[in-house]
């Protein structure tokens, strides 16, 4: 009876595996089918963009359509050689304002973290507080002052008020100070400190390249944020050979529909967001390991 008992016992163990086997597999056929769902859809509207690209404006007339036309070219050369936008210089201008602005985010938001990280002073709480509380502001409630200020400084038409206040930014800040608590031991700046390595020089060769997937991270959120930014630059950029693309592409909404190319429109949106594909595939493999490692503790 017992070896009876046990031959049952076994069977129905294999069959519980079985079945939990079964369940494992349909969930992963769910998940992955959600994924290449949600694939479909980001990437469905950069291919039709594409295709809207290489297409004439009366071919955009006659309606929806997978298939490429063949004038992808000639609107990249329209769109380029346009006489009332300037995409060359709008592109220089928006590429210098979002690189700058994504460097010294990260480097001074990583400093000002490692300050918050290695050191303990009087205030350290109340200081990581108040940076928290700034972040809770946006940005459009003190516009009208910032913009008031900079011309009073003369800094109206100039790159400066674009990029330096960009060092500022509590929520890069939090995120490397939480990114610093996971991979940053606090024994390695006291090992640095014994050796006579200054702390300047310990952040520089020590600390940063621990941090370089968050700030891959933190670079590209910064470089789109900064190359997509609207607000402020429709505020202090009145130069046409100063403005930024976003600029650029809100002046096309003004314009007469019959009066100019939908192809070479679509080219220009293509042009307009080619850069930040390209940064975001030269960062993508920090990117990941930065939101994963990020999140597990050493």
């Amino acid at each position: 009876m017992s070896k009876q008992s046990g031959a049952v016992n076994r069977k129905r163990g294999l069959s519980d595996n079985t079945k939990g086997m079964v369940k494992l597999t349909a969930l992963r056929v769910i998940v992955y089918a959600i994924l290449i769902f949600l694939s479909f859809l980001c990437l469905f509207f950069f291919y039709l963009m594409i295709i809207n690209a290489s297409r004439t404006h009366a071919d955009l007339q006659k309606g929806f359509t997978l298939l490429p036309g063949g004038n992808f070219i000639q609107n990249l050369v329209n769109a380029w050689n346009d006489a009332s936008i300037n995409i060359p210089r709008g592109m220089l201008n928006s590429l210098i304002i979002a690189l700058a602005t994504a460097v010294l985010t990260t480097y001074f938001s990583a400093l000002t973290a490692y300050g918050i990280h290695a050191y303990d002073f009087r205030g350290k709480k109340l200081v990581f507080t108040f940076i928290l509380a700034v972040m809770m502001i946006p940005s459009q409630v003190s516009a009208v002052g910032f913009v008031q200020l900079m011309n009073k400084m003369g800094l109206h038409d100039s790159y400066i008020p674009l990029i330096v206040p960009g060092i500022a930014a509590p929520v890069v800040f939090f995120y490397m100070k939480q990114y610093m608590e996971s991979v940053l031991p606090l024994d390695l700046v006291a090992a640095a400190r014994v050796d006579g390595s200054g702390e300047f020089r310990t952040f520089n060769t020590i600390v940063l390249p621990l941090l370089k997937p968050a700030i891959a991270v933190q670079m590209i959120f910064s470089f789109v944020s900064s190359w997509n930014n609207y607000f402020i630059p429709a505020l202090l950029l009145d130069k046409p050979e100063k403005k930024t693309v976003p600029i650029m592409i809100a002046q096309l909404r003004s314009a007469d529909y019959s009066k100019f190319d939908m192809g070479k429109v679509f080219m220009f949106i293509l042009l307009a967001i080619l850069p930040v594909m390209i940064v975001y595939i030269i960062l993508s493999k920090s990117i990941i390991k930065g939101i994963t490692a990020g999140s597990v503790k050493g």
